[in-house]
């Protein structure tokens, strides 16, 4: 068992969003439910067959930061996807514990930083509906970086704009290549997600600490 983080080391609180703070839910229905929908519909397929069809344009950019780009996706599959996204953004929760998480780290005056993958117009569109920005100190996106959360590129990219020190960071992400990569550039404080999406069932986790909600890592119950 890995110990979850020393709260007496912690000095700034990275938080990622999908899987983390909201509900992957709404991510898998867009990508393996609604995206086939409509692009079956468009090329004459049945679900099955236009996820089928799709799954390996998915698989071959996964992990950069094409696959988080709202603009390439509309361009590769010629379809307007921040308003298909606005089709399904009823779907778009906070996950259990996460808002009283965020509270009570800013009682405890610990820097608070959003760190996501997400493109800048579904990234409006999730803080627009769940008002969660008004936590946070500072939010930085890997496109403003030009690097994905999976490399250590984007980590050094962080420092430069967001200065901190790798050993009194804590690291909440529900990805495991994007916590290797914090974990190789130096970060020491990790913890994995076990449950990203509420209609799933929890992970098994060996490689770091994890939690199901928030409600495990408050600061004033360490």
């Amino acid at each position: 068992m890995h110990k979850l983080p020393d709260w007496s080391e912690v000095e700034s609180v990275f938080l990622d969003m999908d899987g983390t703070l909201l509900d992957l839910h709404f991510d898998n229905h867009f990508w393996l439910e609604h995206i086939p929908l409509r692009y079956g519909e468009r090329q004459g397929l049945s679900n099955q067959a236009a996820l089928e069809a799709l799954m390996p344009r998915f698989r071959a950019v996964e992990g950069t930061l094409a696959w988080y780009s709202l603009d390439y996706w509309s361009r590769e599959l010629d379809m307007d996807i921040v308003a298909l996204k606005r089709e399904v953004e009823h779907l778009i929760r906070v996950l259990p514990h996460a808002e009283d998480f965020l509270r009570a780290v800013r009682r405890t005056g610990r820097r608070l930083v959003l760190v996501t993958n997400a493109h800048a117009p579904v990234l409006a569109m999730k803080m627009q509906r769940t008002r969660l920005d008004a936590y946070f100190d500072n939010i930085v996106s890997s496109h403003d970086l030009g690097h994905p959360k999976e490399t250590t590129g984007f980590w050094h990219g962080l420092q430069k704009i967001e200065p901190f020190d790798p050993g009194k960071t804590l690291l909440a992400d529900d990805s495991l290549p994007v916590l290797r990569a914090a974990r190789e550039y130096g970060l020491k404080q990790l913890v994995a997600m076990r449950k990203p999406d509420s209609k799933r069932p929890a992970r098994e986790m060996e490689d770091f600490p994890s939690i199901e909600t928030f409600a495990e890592l408050m600061p004033n119950s360490q």
